[in-house]
């Protein structure tokens, strides 16, 4: 059997059960893959190939033995910012270069102990920063669809391996979109779980209110039977919750009605500037999932427009806090100094790059003496008014949809030189992350230039359940998702 890349984790979950193929066989197409293409997508940074072999020939031998489960000899591509024991670990930053994790995230943990295959890291934004991969220190990667454009960011490896069919799938994270919004850009299934779900041990933080960790996959079910491995509580992380971890999978049948559920609507996400083709094919999918069954109301979300302001005031807060540990003399690169002071100056200005540097400089002014109150304090009652309209949408529907992204994806370096430009691409994908709820991003349609437009589908906390049953019926019933990039061997 060949062209396994090109499967999901159920189809080849049910191949390996049935004996008609091997997790070496997997690997060795995917890797195959990977050599065909990777020098014009650049999804990867580093690539484990005898670890991955050495990996697929113990699940196959444990399927021999007896052991089971969806994820047993499925190869994963890893954003660069979770920790692999043994792996390097760079952010995509010269800051980390040469920086090798001494031990294993918890959703690696729990990734190997589901018998998955851990690939290699993929390319991101330094420091999860931006929304391109525009931003990565080591190297560009493309939209599988046309190389001329942007994979988004900052999980674009993630997506890009995920579309070119480089991974089966991947894991990614999610700031202010990081994971939807890439996702919509190159075609796949993004999705970010409620805050708390999925442990944040061991991952690099840019945010820590506002981080999570989740999949990157081909379809709606994958993205289930990847957050069951991966969710849950863990000790080791002080904002993991301790909530029951439905079994995602299973709970996606065929049945692809939605009747009996309220979708709601909400008419600040239809943004002033939105492409045409864009609102147009979000308008089709809330057509389709009305046939389906799905009763559609308007709902308001009034200080969504204050989102972009906001997520940038306590992101960059966060941020200029937890990147404050990379001074020369912990991690990674060291320039000499003629005092610890110099030292710490020089490293820092020679290891990072121009957008981390703003963003530092942005968030350690935001919670400057004299400027605290004015602008994080505000920015945090602000954030509070933002969930509290969601808490209220969520009394009148069991899930929202909405756009993704105001356009499809836009070519390298057409806003890299306007970074404000930039951060408006993230102005609907902000208030899930600052409202802590879980949202997801589908392929619904496609621009006529060629380029995937995603779908959002936002829930409650902890209503993983609603979004997942709403994509899976759209996706069952269409057939965007099926579509692939026509990529040219190198």
């Amino acid at each position: 059997m060949t062209d396994l890349n090109t499967k999901t984790i159920s189809e080849l979950s049910e191949l390996l059960a049935a004996g008609e193929c091997t997790s070496v066989d997997i690997v060795n197409d995917v890797l195959s893959a990977i050599d065909e293409r990777d020098g014009r997508v650049g999804a990867y940074l580093t690539l484990d190939r005898e670890a991955a072999l050495e990996q697929a020939e113990a699940a196959d031998e444990a399927r021999a033995g007896g052991q089971t489960g969806a994820l047993l000899g499925i190869p994963l591509a890893i954003k660069d910012l979770l920790n692999v024991k043994g792996q390097p670990c760079t952010c995509a930053s010269k800051m980390l270069e040469g920086y090798t994790a001494p031990y294993d995230a918890t959703v690696i943990a729990r990734l190997r102990e589901a018998g998955a295959i851990l690939l290699g890291r993929v390319n991101m934004d330094e420091f999860a920063m931006g929304s391109s991969t525009e931003n990565s220190a080591l190297g560009k990667t493309c939209n599988p669809w046309n190389f001329d454009h942007v994979p988004g960011g900052s999980s674009g490896g993630s997506a890009a391996s995920v579309a070119a069919d480089e991974a089966i799938a991947s894991l990614g994270s999610d700031t202010g979109g990081s994971i939807r919004q890439p996702a919509a850009f190159c075609g796949c299934v993004g999705l970010k779980p409620t805050y708390g779900m999925v442990s944040r041990y061991g991952l690099t933080a840019f945010a820590s209110s506002l981080d999570q960790i989740g999949p990157v996959t081909k379809t709606v079910k994958d993205a289930a039977l990847l957050l069951e491995a991966i969710a849950g509580h863990d000790q080791k992380d002080s904002t993991s919750v301790d909530v029951d971890v439905p079994m995602f999978g299973k709970k996606l049948t065929d049945d692809h009605s939605l009747a009996g559920m309220k979708l709601g609507l909400p008419k600040e996400y239809f943004v002033e500037g939105m492409d045409p083709e864009v609102e147009q094919a979000v308008r089709d999918a809330v057509e389709h999932c009305k046939n389906l069954g799905a009763e559609i109301v308007d709902v308001s979300l009034p200080n969504a427009k204050y989102a972009i302001a906001v997520y940038y005031i306590i992101a960059t807060a966060e941020a200029s806090a937890n990147l404050a540990r990379f001074d020369g003399i912990r991690y990674g690169m060291r320039l000499d100094g003629k005092d610890p002071i110099e030292l710490y100056g020089k490293t820092r200005a020679a290891g990072f790059g121009s957008e981390v540097k703003r963003r530092i400089i942005l968030g350690t002014y935001v919670l400057s003496s004299g400027y605290y109150d004015a602008y994080y304090l505000r920015a945090q009652k602000v954030r509070t008014l933002i969930r509290n309209d969601f808490i209220e949408a969520f009394r009148q529907c069991d899930a929202i949809i909405a756009p993704v992204t105001p356009t499809p994806a836009y070519k390298i370096g057409e806003k890299s030189a306007d970074p404000l430009k930039m951060y408006l691409d993230d102005i609907l994908t902000t208030p899930v992350n600052l409202a802590g709820i879980c949202g997801m991003s589908i392929p619904c349609g496609f621009s006529s230039g060629g380029l995937p437009i995603g779908l959002q589908i936002l829930g409650d906390s902890f209503k993983e359940e609603n979004i997942l049953k709403v994509g899976h019926a759209y996706e069952q019933t269409t057939d965007w998702h099926k579509r692939k990039p026509a990529i040219q061997p190198v």
